[in-house]
This record gives structure tokens, C-alpha cells and sequence, in this order.
């Protein structure tokens, strides 16, 4: 049953009769006090077959903004448990008022412009401050080889490197496949199938089989070692860590970042030929080009160049992506909701950051011709 009301006009007052059920189901979302003048209101629950906290905080909130108008309100026929009831919650009531939206004005889009920016500014500080000490301690192992953690350094090229190359493999190969596909479709309409190499050599080896491999492994391995440092920063470990004298970029950070850099030109070596082998497979389904006819070609217009270029690239990428996920892990609060923020944030930076210098680099190197 629903609830509803009955408004009746008198000379001196105004009369509510509620009748039904009153609850958090059925509440109206009608307001009284738009319906009401300046008389002075008798509620009448004589028909009030039962109410809830949300009924009687729709009373009592009525009752208070009428009070305010000057208004009298006196409620009567309330049965004894529903007086109990509205005598309960008059004790610990408080009005909340819905919270008006107000339009943001052009100066508030400024200063909230104003604010990003700072707060941007306030993150690259924080950053190359980051990366000082990063350096300072990489320094430091390099001067003092035996402080380098060497079986740490090997686990994190398992764990980030080895164990993500299947996801690489698999990528790299459906790549190299619609390149090719999409490659084919045109060249066999102007008779060129064989530039179906130069297409692949030069696009997966230089450009995409590198981009790829970065953009999964950061994907992987970034939000890994965001979320580790993340919960050794929640759980103390890194603040006991350095209260007993050990440096936690020498411990954590090193390791981590050195394996990216050493390992990634290894990723990028296999996404290289996992492309091609793509490559090669759609060139013999679709435009009937062997595998020795495809390596040939390859060897004849592919410069050695081309995957230098790419094989170069994969160390700065793991530096980048190894860099950036630890200095998001070391921004973790003490929340365990800020690990998932800050996780987000690492793998969204690392991604947007490879692109950028994939940029570059590919502006850069065509410009000077190379």
C-alpha cells in the first residue's frame, strides 16, 4: 500500500491527514511546505498504518523548515509506539539540507587549471628528485660491485621478463599477422606483393615489435611493482628497512629497474622475429611467397639499422617503465585504496611516456636520416 496525504484548508490553519504506509519505499518525494501558506499546520496521523525512520525524518525535516517560516506545526493522533518513535529520533535529529550545485564560474575553471598545474609541477619535482637518488645509489653499486643484489637483480628477470615473454609471443605474432593481412590486400591490387618484406621488415623491426613489447610489459610489470612497493610502504617494511641502515633504493629500486633495462632488448629481439614469422605465414597464405623468397628479400632491402634502431630503444623503454612504476609505488599512502590509484597510475605514465619517446625518436632519427 502506498502513503499519501489530504490537504484541507481552514480559516486559521492547515490541516494534513496522512494516510498508509510511510516508509523509505514509499516516501513521496512531494514537498509539503511549496503546498502550504503562512497558517499554522495540524498533521493528523489518525490514518497512519505505520511509518519508518525515513517517515519520520520526512516529518520532523518538514517540521523544521516550517519552524523556520514562522510556522506552528502540531502533530496529532499519534498512537503511543509512533509518539515513542517520533520522541526517539527528535533526540538525536539533524537537518540536512541537500547540497546545492552551484555552476563553476570562468575564474574557478582557472583556478582549478592553476591547481592542476601545480600539482603537476610538484610531481616532475618529486620525480627527478627520485631519479637523483636513483642514480646517486646506482653509482654507488657500480663503484661497489659486491653491493649490488645480484640473485634479486635475476628473480626480477624471471618474474617480469621470462614469465611475461608468452603474452609477448602471442602479441607480437597477431601483429606481425594483420600487418601483413592489411599489407596484402593492398599490394595485390597493384602487383607489388613483394614489397610485402620491406612493409614488415621495416614497421615490425623498427617501430611496432618494440612499442608492443614495451607496452606489455609495462602493462605487466609496472603495475606489479607498483602494487609490491605499495604494501611494503602500508606494511612498514621499507620504513624498517631504513631505520636499520639499509638504503631501500640499493634493496627494492635497483634490482627492479636494472633487469628491465638489461632484459628488454631480449623481448624485443624475440618480438622481432615472432613478428616476421607472422609475416611470413600471411605473405605464403595470401600472396603465395615462400619462406626462403620472404628471407631473402628480407636480407636484400632490410638495413641492419632498422633493428638496431629497435633494439636500442627496448633498454630505455624497460629504464622508463622500471622508473616510473617504482617512484608511483614510493607515492602509495598509508591506504590500502591508494595502491590501486597509484598502481592505475603507474601503468597509465609508463604507457604514455614509452609513446612519447617512441616519438621522438622516430622524429629525431628521420631527420637526421637514419
Amino acid at each position: 500500500m502506498s502513503c499519501y496525504f489530504k490537504l484541507q484548508e481552514e480559516e486559521n490553519l492547515n490541516k494534513l491527514l496522512i494516510f498508509g504506509i510511510w516508509d523509505k519505499t514509499n516516501l513521496p518525494k512531494i514537498k509539503f511546505h511549496k503546498q502550504l501558506n503562512q497558517k499554522n499546520v495540524v498533521i493528523d496521523f489518525t490514518h497512519l498504518e505505520f511509518i519508518d525512520t525515513a517517515g519520520v525524518r520526512f516529518f520532523l525535516a518538514l517540521e523544521h523548515d516550517l519552524t523556520q517560516r514562522n510556522i506552528k506545526v502540531q502533530k496529532l493522533n499519534l498512537n503511543s509506539n509512533f509518539s515513542h518513535f517520533f520522541t526517539l529520533c527528535e533526540k538525536n535529529y539533524t537537518r540536512i539540507y541537500p547540497k546545492k550545485q552551484s555552476k563553476l564560474s570562468y575564474k574557478d575553471y582557472f583556478i582549478s587549471i592553476g591547481v592542476s598545474s601545480i600539482n603537476l609541477l610538484k610531481t616532475f619535482r618529486q620525480f627527478f628528485y627520485f631519479l637523483g637518488a636513483f642514480f646517486s645509489s646506482l653509482f654507488f653499486c657500480i663503484t661497489n660491485p659486491k653491493k649490488f643484489r645480484f640473485i634479486a637483480f635475476l628473480y626480477h628477470i624471471e618474474d617480469s621478463i621470462l614469465k611475461a615473454l608468452p603474452i609477448v609471443i602471442l602479441t607480437a605474432f597477431l601483429v606481425g599477422v594483420v600487418l601483413a593481412y592489411q599489407a596484402a590486400y593492398q599490394l595485390a591490387q597493384f602487383g607489388a606483393n613483394i614489397f610485402i618484406v620491406d612493409l614488415i621488415g621495416i614497421s615490425a623491426t623498427r617501430e611496432l615489435a618494440p612499442l608492443i613489447a614495451a607496452i606489455i610489459i609495462a602493462g605487466r610489470s609496472a603495475s606489479s611493482y607498483t602494487a609490491q612497493i605499495g604494501v611494503m610502504k602500508i606494511t612498514d617494511e621499507i620504513a624498517a628497512m631504513n631505520t636499520m641502515g639499509f638504503n631501500s633504493f640499493d634493496f627494492i629500486v635497483i634490482p627492479r629497474v636494472m633487469a628491465l633495462v638489461c632484459a628488454m632488448p631480449l623481448i624485443v629481439i624475440i618480438s622481432d622475429i615472432v613478428s616476421i614469422l607472422g609475416g611470413i605465414i600471411i605473405a605464403k597464405l595470401s600472396l603465395d611467397i615462400n619462406a626462403g623468397e620472404f628471407l631473402r628479400r628480407f636480407r636484400e632491402a632490410i638495413d641492419f639499422k632498422n633493428i638496431l634502431i629497435g633494439i636500442i630503444k627496448a633498454p630505455i623503454f624497460g629504464f622508463l617503465i622500471g622508473i616510473i612504476s617504482n617512484f608511483r609505488g614510493f607515492n602509495v599512502a598509508k591506504t590500502t585504496q591508494s595502491i590501486g590509484i597509484y598502481t592505475t597510475k603507474s601503468v597509465v605514465d609508463t604507457i604514455f611516456w614509452i609513446i612519447v619517446f617512441n616519438a621522438i625518436f622516430s622524429v629525431f632519427l628521420t631527420k637526421i636520416g637514419f
